[in-house]
């Protein structure tokens, strides 16, 4: 049985700034998923803590933050069978070091002396992240979702 599904992908502010967005999308294409959604985005601090909750009290959050605000990045909500095991297995691995030869980072990302890690990519690791993580980047979806599940009141 197909597994239609919803999975969100950001490029990340250096994707955008060294100009991976279309190829990012032509390899989503070609395994067939629809672009759903998109939209250029400056995230917020409030954005930042809500997607990246897990980190928040880490000491490395400040540099995350400063690392997403840096430049604009790019909000994709990508649907089709099995997209979100599917587009994180094409992300590649997290640390660009890691990630194989093919995949998103594996081909666009850099290692960064510094130590910050700078991966081109965010994609959803599983359906729960990937529905939390479109209501922080596409709230007015969320608000169209709930409008039309409401009935309207006369």
């Amino acid at each position: 049985m197909a597994n239609s599904e919803k999975t969100l992908v950001l490029v990340k502010p250096d994707g955008v700034a060294e100009g991976h967005i279309g190829q990012i999308i032509s390899r989503l294409e070609s395994k067939r998923y629809q672009i759903a959604a998109l939209k250029v985005v400056t995230a917020t601090t409030d954005q930042l803590k809500r997607h990246y909750r897990e980190q928040v009290e880490k000491p490395y959050f400040h540099e995350i933050q400063t690392y997403m605000q840096e430049g604009p990045l790019v909000a994709i909500i990508v649907t089709g069978t099995d997209v979100v095991k599917t587009v994180h297995n094409l992300a590649g691995k997290t640390r660009p070091n890691d990630a194989q030869p093919g995949t998103i980072r594996g081909d666009f990302a850099h290692a960064y002396p510094d130590g910050i890690l700078r991966n081109i990519v965010h994609t959803s690791d599983s359906r729960e992240n990937a529905h939390h993580e479109i209501a922080i980047w596409f709230p007015e979806l969320a608000v169209e979702a709930h409008q039309q599940a409401s009935p309207s009141k006369k």
